[in-house]
């Protein structure tokens, strides 16, 4: 029976369980160099915060474009279309590196006026750290708009390992980097960034160096000579943006709730960013198997198997929950250890500990649905009407009810995560009923 089917148990697990640990890797990572980053200061620390807020909004923007060539180029290998598979991936590096460049270019060139306008009139040490960490982290864009394209193409083609592999080291670098530069070179943010700058670096020419060889259906040589083709950039871009929008929403949607909490004291904003630390990590792993689900159902769309990409939407689907259990279980065994750890007020820690329990509570039973099914529809190329309902019920759930409940009922920041759980729910609702109506098989992409 198992050979019937497109994927094996054993084909599933050597896709996923690289994203997977690469999602995570990346996160922790992350943890650690913010908190290297805090050795230097607060007015560091704050200026990294600051700044990271435009970057994760830009970095995920290439992320969401670089999703929609993958989609493109797994639909044409299901179809075993090898020729047109490259012919994507060639556009796919083409015109995100191409956007990335000139981001960069508007970002160097504005770089003062675009961080008054955003952060305002913040303390004078914060703004020359956020002037120096912008500006090496915006020369890094077309390098990481290059690795995720690259390795997005590595991941249509189902392999997972070898963009996990170069993850894995340039993360070491960059640690590695922030603690010779920061520690022994004493250089402080300008360290961080350049760390970080090095590591993209490296990402970018070791990946695109890895796409050259003959041993992949999927063969990207000679960068220099590719040239547009603006159907199929059309093709490309018509799956990426409305991703893109989707996630840069939310990422708005972060800093309008950030303000809002800033207005509950040092102590909730404490427990609000530890809290939004440890949930991060407690779903980091279930988005690693929606990322490998996009593959998935994608390859199988191609190859016109439509009962294959509903069978394994609902597969993957109790993967993720499982994940889900677990890591939320092992969060919240490690909570009350972290705050000590991490020299928490008491009132604070108690915040964080409440939150943290609701989360554990609430997140197992509504969050799969509201998440893993919306890789697979967006594979199927339903974009917009994914898009359309993330950023509805982020706006009117996460923002609109959270400021309700904290500046009105005086909820504290509890009513963020109240907030959040109903963002979860009816998105879950709403895309367990997409899922079952079937017009997702609708959309055509190739």
């Amino acid at each position: 029976m198992e050979q019937q089917h497109m994927f094996t148990n054993r084909m599933i697990r050597n896709l996923l369980v690289p994203v997977v640990l690469e999602q995570i890797l990346n996160s922790i990572m992350g943890t650690a160099d913010t908190m290297m980053v805090s050795n230097v200061g607060s007015a560091a620390l704050s200026a990294v915060s600051l700044v990271d807020s435009i970057n994760v909004l830009l970095i995920q923007a290439f992320s969401a474009l670089a999703a929609g060539g993958a989609i493109v180029c797994a639909q044409y290998i299901g179809q075993r279309n090898y020729e047109k598979a490259n012919m994507s991936a060639r556009q796919v590096l083409f015109i995100i590196t191409a956007i990335s460049v000139v981001v960069s270019a508007v970002c160097l060139i504005f770089q003062k006026p675009l961080l008054r306008l955003i952060f305002g009139a913040v303390d004078a040490d914060v703004m020359r750290a956020s002037e120096t960490y912008f500006f090496f982290t915006a020369l890094s864009f077309p390098f990481i708009a290059a690795y995720d394209s690259a390795a997005s193409i590595f991941r249509a083609q189902e392999n997972t390992k070898g963009p996990m592999t170069i993850s894995m080291i340039s993360n070491i670098m960059n640690i590695g980097g922030n603690a010779v530069l920061i520690w022994v070179f004493h250089l402080g943010v300008a360290g961080a960034a350049i760390s970080t700058l090095v590591s993209r670096i490296f990402c970018a020419v070791v990946v695109l160096w890895q796409l050259r060889k003959d041993r992949q259906p999927v063969v990207v040589k000679d960068y220099l000579k590719i040239r547009p083709d603006w159907s199929m950039i059309g093709r490309i871009l018509g799956l990426g943006i409305p991703s893109g929008i989707e996630n840069s929403m939310f990422q708005l949607g972060k800093l309008a709730i950030q303000s809002t909490v800033s207005t509950l004291g040092t102590a909730a904003i404490a427990a609000q960013a530890m809290t939004n630390i440890l949930e991060n990590l407690n779903g980091i792993a279930a988005i690693g198997v929606g990322v490998g689900l996009m593959t998935i159902v994608g390859q199988c769309l191609g190859a016109g198997r439509k009962d294959e990409a509903v069978y394994y939407i609902k597969k993957l689907c109790v993967i993720a929950e499982a994940v889900i259990i677990v890591s939320c279980l092992i969060v919240y065994i490690l909570i009350r250890p972290v705050t000590i750890l991490g020299g928490m007020e008491r009132t604070s820690a108690e915040m964080c500990i409440h939150m943290i329990t609701w989360i554990t509570i609430v997140k197992p039973v509504v969050w799969t649905m509201a998440f893993v099914p919306g890789y697979g529809l967006r594979a199927a190329g339903d974009v917009k009407f994914s898009m359309i309902t993330s950023c509805c019920t982020m706006w009117a759930c996460r923002f609109c009810l959270c400021v309700f409940l904290i500046r009105v009922l005086g909820f504290g920041p509890m009513g963020v995560w109240i907030g959040m759980f109903a963002d979860w729910t009816v998105r879950g609702i709403i895309f367990t009923w997409r899922f079952h109506s079937r017009k997702w098989l609708e959309h055509k992409v190739i």
